[in-house]
Parts: C-alpha cells; structure tokens; sequence
C-alpha cells in the first residue's frame, strides 16, 4: 500500500526508464506515456492534467541520450525539453495541483568546480560540460522554473537531481548511457570491446530500483527548494565500472580505449542533505554496484532472450 500523503498522484514520463521501474513500486499512480500525450503541445498537457486532476505532479518526462545522441542531436534535447518543463509547470498551475517534484540531473552541475563532492549550491557556479550543454541547461532551467512558480505562487514545487541511472528497463545500445551501451557491447562480444575514452573519468551511479523507492519519498518529505541531490558515495572510474560490469558478467574480455570524447571528468555529488532529510525517516541505502550490475546484467539476458 502507497505511503504517500498523496491522493492522485501523476508520473509524467511514465513508460520511460525510471517510470516503468516506480511503477512497481508504487502500481496505483497514473503514468503518461507520450503515446498518450505529445507534452511539447501546451494543449495536451493541459487536457492530461484536466483529466486526470491530480494533486500531485512526479515530472520524470526528458529527451536525453548517452554522449555521442546528446552532441548529435543538441537542438532537439534543448527544444523539446524546454517546451516539455514549461508546459507541465504551467499546466500544473493552472489547474491548481500544489506539488510538483520534478527530476533533474547531476550532468546540470559544473564541468568544474574548486571542492569535490559538489554540492547543491555549485548548480549555478559554473557552466556544464560542453558535450552536454543543452541537457544541462534544460536541467538547470527546470530548477529555475520551479523555484519561481514556488517564489510566486506559493506553490510546492521542488526538484532532485540524480547521479547516472542504471538498472533493468534502460536503453541499451549505441544511444543509450554508458551503462546500457557498455552491457550491449559485453554481452554481445566474446574476446574484446572497444570503449570511448581512456577510462578516466569518475562516475557515481545509482541503481534505478533504489532511485524508485525513494521518489515516493522525496514526494513525501522534500519541501524546499534545494535542487536536492541523490547519488551514492562510491565514485569509480569508467575503467573500473567496466572491469566490474565484465566480471559480473562472468566472460573474459579485453578492452581497448579510443582516447577521445572523454567527457566530464569528474561530476561526484554529496548525498549528504539528502541522508540529513530522510534521517528520521528509514535512512539511505545505496546498493553496491557489483551487485546492482549483476541484476542489470541478468535483467539484460533474460529480457533480449524473450524478445529475441
């Protein structure tokens, strides 16, 4: 039975990656899916909050890739995101839902910054990395929108901003995120596999199933305006997330780099406002990325197994 202090509660994006996964956590929401509604439309968004009259918003809903998709296609991330964000705030608004929780990204945050962990008030410090700046900006934007409509209106709109996402139901493929694409290549190869990069670079990643559970959560007791961040301690390199992901998987593979488009460095986040807030409401529990890669792997297996 759902927690939630919420009555209706309505998932935009709600077919995607991290909606199919809520939804087994919390079944009885109303999740859209963009079969249903065109949310670039103002008027379709608008008819999907009038129908539904929910009063309260999860907005999940984003256009986003893994690097190569997000460098390729920059103007159609940037557009459709900003028409997808401002019209569901406005949406929301004019029918009178009063509590929007709205899902960022850590990719928003600085390509640099002078302290790490960064925290939620580097968000504006600095500009993104430069092969993700319209996924960024939309983020950050996303965050200025709701702490307006929250500065004006005196509404309850707040935002999270999640580490890197992996887990059962994501994208694998050439245009997915490196989780999903560095899987594909695993369980497709049977001696080497060629990654972009040298490996460098430092990731947090969160398993989806522990982002799902907490979104209920957040709905639940994030009120304020901090873009709250929700990302696990551990911040391995992209070449240790591949050697676990490979040994996980059980295989015996070699790995060649291409030495370029390495992207952001570093990008590691404090959870700890985020520890201090559910403190007195069950904790944080992260779980481990060996273990969460080995479900993503066994996930993988069975599933292009039943549609192949």
């Amino acid at each position: 039975m759902s927690s939630s202090p919420y009555k209706t509660v309505l998932v935009t994006g709600g077919h995607g990656f991290v909606g199919t996964n809520l939804k087994e956590v919390e079944p009885g929401w109303i999740y859209l899916s963009s079969q249903n509604y065109d949310l670039r439309d103002p008027e379709e968004c608008r008819q999907a909050v009038e129908l539904h009259r929910p009063d309260a918003v999860v907005h999940l809903a984003s256009k986003v890739g893994g690097i190569l998709y997000n460098i390729q296609n920059s103007t159609e991330i940037l557009h459709d995101n900003l028409l997808i964000n401002t019209n569901i705030l406005e949406a929301c608004k004019v029918a009178g839902v009063t509590r929007v929780l709205a899902c960022l990204s850590t990719c928003a945050w600085p390509d640099h910054v002078d302290e790490y962990p960064m925290v939620e008030r580097d968000l504006l410090s600095g500009p993104p990395q430069e092969t993700n700046l319209s996924y960024s900006y939309s983020k950050r934007l996303l965050y200025i929108q709701c702490k307006a409509y929250r500065e004006k209106y005196g509404l309850n709109y707040s935002c999270f901003a999640p580490a890197n996402i992996y887990g059962p139901y994501m994208d694998c493929g050439s245009n997915s995120h490196f989780i999903g694409a560095l899987i594909d290549k695993i369980e497709n190869s049977e001696d080497t596999i060629h990654l972009m990069g040298t490996g460098s670079p430092l990731r947090q990643q969160i398993y989806v199933t522990d982002l799902a559970n907490l979104i209920p959560r957040l709905l639940r007791y994030h009120h304020s305006d901090l873009p709250l961040i929700v990302a696990p301690d551990h911040n391995y390199s992209i070449k240790k997330l591949a050697e676990m992901a490979i040994l996980e998987s059980g295989k015996e593979i070699s790995i060649t780099w291409s030495g370029d488009l390495n992207g952001q460095h570093r990008k590691d986040c404090s959870p700890a406002h985020l520890k201090i807030l559910l403190s007195a409401h069950g904790g944080v529990n992260f779980t481990p990325f060996d273990k969460g890669i080995r479900k993503t792997i066994d996930w993988y297996r069975e599933f292009t197994t039943t549609h192949a």
